[in-house]
Order: C-alpha cells, then sequence, then structure tokens
C-alpha cells in the first residue's frame, strides 16, 4: 500500500478548486473587492458599481472629472490590484 502524507486544507481547497474551475471567478470577485482598499474610502463613495469581465474591471463612477483623473492613474490601479489579489486577473480598466 502506498503511504500517504498528510496535506495542507489550503492545497485540497486550491486543488479542487482548480478543477471546478472556480479559480478565475473567484480572483476575478477579489478584484472587484479589491477597489475598495486601492483607491481607498475617499475615492470609493463615487464608485456606484463594479465588476469584471474577460480580464476587464469595469468601475461607474458619479464624478466624471474622478474618472479622468483615473483615467491617467489606469496603470497603477491595474498593478495595485493584481498585487492584492496575488494573481494577474486585471489587464484592463474601463471607467463609466
Amino acid at each position: 500500500m502506498k503511504r500517504t502524507y498528510p496535506k495542507h486544507i489550503a492545497g485540497i481547497i486550491d486543488e479542487a478548486m482548480e478543477r471546478a474551475g472556480l479559480t478565475e471567478s473567484l480572483n476575478a470577485q477579489k478584484a472587484a473587492a479589491a477597489w475598495i482598499d486601492v483607491v481607498g474610502p475617499a475615492i470609493n463613495r463615487y464608485t456606484t458599481r463594479r465588476y469584471v469581465s474577460d480580464g476587464v474591471l469595469h468601475v461607474y463612477l458619479t464624478s466624471a472629472p474622478l474618472k479622468n483623473e483615473l483615467s491617467f492613474n489606469r496603470d497603477r490601479l491595474i498593478s495595485a490590484i493584481n498585487r492584492m489579489v496575488g494573481a494577474e486577473v486585471i489587464s484592463d480598466v474601463q471607467f463609466h
């Protein structure tokens, strides 16, 4: 009989999620949630909705000047969100 060694539960869960195809969708949810931590409460106050679709984070804002300002910092926002998630989930941010 082959001897098995104990595995960490986190590794088992990660393997099961990968097999079920849930990792990508979980990372997308983490990326949308990371928006609040990346921009802070002052900017998040102007956010009405956010979601991820095909690697693009869609953010709905109520302030046109803020949309313009955030557009200039798009690359920095993408890097910060991906770093918080721990994976390259976001390739672009679209402001609406």
